[in-house]
């Protein structure tokens, strides 16, 4: 045995005789991970579009020349707004970057063309209103005393007291309320800009009035659809039972907009998104800090933030209000 110790071979690990391109494929699913899947779908439907469009008129798609893609962009500017229009062009500039090709985004024939457009159509962005509490208290007194009614009101105040994603929301499990006497301690396990899934925690507290309470209404809702662990919102059947499956984002929109109807408001001005503008909006009518309100929606940029905080502050300290008009 002496002087063997120098002989032995390096271990070979499982993943050393893996085939190359098993690998690259794996490295390749990884990265997919990186991008959230909605965004990542988002992305594959808009280089459909325009490999598509440019299929039709015996364009190349990639590369792409760059007066291939002024045209694209005047033809969907009909049809199209400008945010959606920025989004393609990062997609057809990604495109190119990753597959070693001119990036046809970064010709000054685009860029032209793109400003221009910015000047002709503006880019006003077209925000879903924000829910008050004026509305919000009508919406409880409207909504049925039915298990899908009480699950409603608790998505409805709970989503707007904790400045709430609509994928927030429906991303909870019972677990991850802890009740304190002063409320719901609420870990958000992962948001859209929290992709890593660090995670944070926000507080609900108690409502001064009980029709208006996020925590006695989710546990109403809890007691009432006896759910003890799991998802903590789902679906009710046309029967009146509740499922196992775990709300959709988007069905948060549709119960948001149907409140909307009970109370005569039009609902196409609204959607999830006025639950979580709602809170900000309001707390800054209400004369909340900045710093507060940020703290509980979680919102990284001031500047989008502060939107909802002018929108708030519009009627506050009025220079128009203060000349007696």
């Amino acid at each position: 045995m002496a002087g063997s110790k120098g002989n032995h071979s390096p271990t070979t690990h499982p993943s050393d005789v893996v085939p190359i391109e098993d690998l690259l494929r794996e490295a390749q699913e990884t990265a997919n991970h990186s991008i959230p899947p909605n965004t990542l779908r988002g992305y594959r439907a808009d280089w459909a579009d325009f490999s598509q469009w440019c299929q039709r008129r015996k364009l190349s798609a990639l590369p792409a020349r760059p007066a291939a893609l002024c045209a694209y962009l005047i033809a969907r500017a009909h049809t199209h707004k400008l945010s959606s229009l920025r989004r393609r062009l990062t997609v057809i500039g990604k495109v190119h970057k990753i597959r070693g090709e001119p990036n046809p985004v970064n010709d000054e024939r685009v860029r032209k063309t793109w400003r221009g457009l910015l000047r002709t159509k503006g880019e006003a962005q077209t925000r879903k209103s924000p829910l008050l509490v004026e509305d919000l208290r009508k919406m409880m007194q409207a909504l049925p005393e039915t298990l899908a009614g009480l699950r409603d009101r608790a998505i409805i105040l709970l989503g707007f007291a904790g400045a709430m994603r609509r994928s927030e929301i429906v991303a909870l499990d019972v677990a991850d309320l802890e009740l304190t006497k002063e409320g719901f301690v609420v870990w958000i396990r992962r948001s859209k800009t929290d992709q890593t899934m660090k995670g944070r925690k926000i507080g609900v507290p108690f409502g001064q009035h009980e029709s208006t309470c996020p925590v006695r209404s989710v546990q109403r809702w809890l007691e009432q659809a006896q759910i003890i662990e799991g998802p903590l919102f789902r679906k009710v059947n046309r029967f009146g039972r509740v499922e196992q499956t775990r709300f959709s984002p988007y069905s948060v929109a549709v119960i948001v907009k149907n409140a909307f109807k009970l109370i005569n408001r039009n609902p196409g001005r609204f959607g999830g998104h006025s639950l979580r503008a709602g809170l900000a909006t309001s707390a800054a009518m209400a004369g909340v800090e900045e710093r507060a309100i940020q703290d509980q929606t979680g919102h990284k940029s001031l500047k989008v933030l502060r939107t909802y905080i002018r929108d708030g502050n519009l009627f506050r300290n009025n220079a128009a209000g203060k000349v007696g008009l």
